[in-house]
């Protein structure tokens, strides 16, 4: 997800709360959210039905129905969750029912469905009291389940490298409401998979993070990796970037630009984090680029992108910088821009930079190709050539990170 005015056709792309208490008076429940609200939609639909995913919010609001107190839905919105970020899994891995004839590749029956579910839980009216901040709590674990936040597993010390990637939610929906997003299709392709590298078979697993500003606000990022940082071996934030093209992003700005997200909200201003006396200005990627740019990854090229644009010391005007910022300077984009793509690199190299762990643990963030589709295709929702790009997109960032642990030595510990 690239600073705005680089092309708009280039965008195409938490600690968990405890129990609380009935406390205070049942509120009315809150309507669907913009994002919820497109599930209506003939595409969406479609997608669902195509994919064997129709069933899984109905099912999922039966359950709930039939819970008779918070407790008790609190179990099923775990359960449920996290079984249907396994179902995607599997079908994107090719275990299972293939549910319909949508590719397996697709990431957008998870996402959907994903929103079918949040909007049951949004608008359940429970005959029992249920708080405002218990709905909340429902919503957060629902969230992080259905992502893969609570899913990451790595076995116990042994001969494998462990990696980390994340992966984003569709966006830009109301321009195309077809849109799949890259990276969260290869998160579920890579989840739990074993690559092969130069330096020995490293563990691969994953995430989802929405396309939403307030949730990053909130710390999802720094929640979710927080735990993993010190334990893995390379990670690496992946979003959808520009057309025809990967990158690799240099340097992360601490500026948000204010596009709109997923629930058309837009946010600018400095990216709010904990602490904000000592945050920086700039952030900078660990990956090794050099060794991933030269080696034959795939049928796209791959660019160290090292764009920026500033306020240089001193001044008042937005600069642009081929060669990344100045000294003294404020950030006004990073390589990869001023949205969530920049933010979710930001927070995960500050993240690393504040544990200690700038010199011994490579990461940074990967922008993919735009994914699209077959020339002429303005209204169906998959064709040969869309399926073949997201294929080749996904092999591409699995040689990417095969490059990238072979490029780097073993973490001492």
């Amino acid at each position: 997800m690239t600073r705005i005015r680089i092309g708009l056709i280039g965008l195409a792309l938490l600690t968990g709360l405890s129990a609380p208490t009935a406390t205070a008076s049942a509120a009315a429940p809150p309507s669907p959210t913009v994002e919820e609200q497109r599930l209506d939609q003939a595409v969406p639909q479609e997608i669902l039905r195509r994919s064997g995913f129709a069933d899984t919010a109905p099912e999922f609001g039966r359950a709930l129905h039939h819970a008779h107190s918070y407790a008790q839905a609190r179990r099923i919105v775990v359960r449920e969750g996290s079984a249907l970020w396994r179902r995607a899994v599997e079908r994107a891995q090719g275990r299972g029912p293939a549910g319909g004839d949508l590719s397996r590749d697709d990431d957008r029956p998870l996402y959907w469905a994903r929103l079918g579910m949040t909007r049951e839980v949004r608008t359940w009216e429970p005959g029992f009291g249920l708080t405002d901040r218990q709905r909340d709590a429902l919503l957060d674990r629902l969230e992080r389940t259905s992502r893969g936040q609570t899913d990451i597993r790595y076995p116990g010390k042994g001969h494998l490298r462990r990696v980390l990637l994340t992966g984003f939610d569709p966006f830009t929906l109301d321009r195309d409401i077809r849109i799949s997003n890259p990276s969260g299709a290869t998160a579920l392709a890579l989840d739990g998979t074993v690559i092969e590298t130069a330096r020995g078979p490293a563990r691969v697993e994953t995430a989802v993070f929405p396309v939403r500003w307030q949730d990053f606000a909130e710390g999802t990022v720094e929640r979710t990796l927080r735990p993993y940082l010190p334990k893995v071996d390379l990670f690496t934030t992946v979003s959808q970037g520009r057309v025809g093209r990967f990158d690799i992003e240099r340097t992360n700005g601490a500026w948000r630009g204010g596009f709109a997200d997923n629930d058309n909200v837009g946010r600018t201003g400095t990216i709010p984090v904990t602490d904000p006396a000592s945050q920086p200005q700039w952030t900078g990627t660990t990956l090794p680029y050099t060794a991933v740019v030269a080696a034959r990854t795939g049928r796209f090229p791959v660019y160290d992108h090292t764009e920026v644009t500033e306020i240089p010391a001193g001044g008042t005007a937005p600069v642009v910088r081929p060669d990344g910022p100045t000294p003294g300077s404020a950030a006004r984009a990073g390589a990869g821009g001023d949205y969530l793509s920049n933010e979710i690199a930001y927070r995960a190299t500050l993240l690393r930079d504040r544990l200690g762990l700038h010199d011994t643990l490579p990461g940074g963030h990967v922008h993919t190709p735009v994914l699209q589709f077959g020339a002429g295709n303005t209204t169906e929702v998959t064709d040969p050539e869309f399926v073949r790009n997201r294929l080749d997109i996904i092999a591409q960032v699995r040689s990417i990170v095969a490059v990238s642990v072979g490029a780097t030595e073993r973490r001492p510990g």
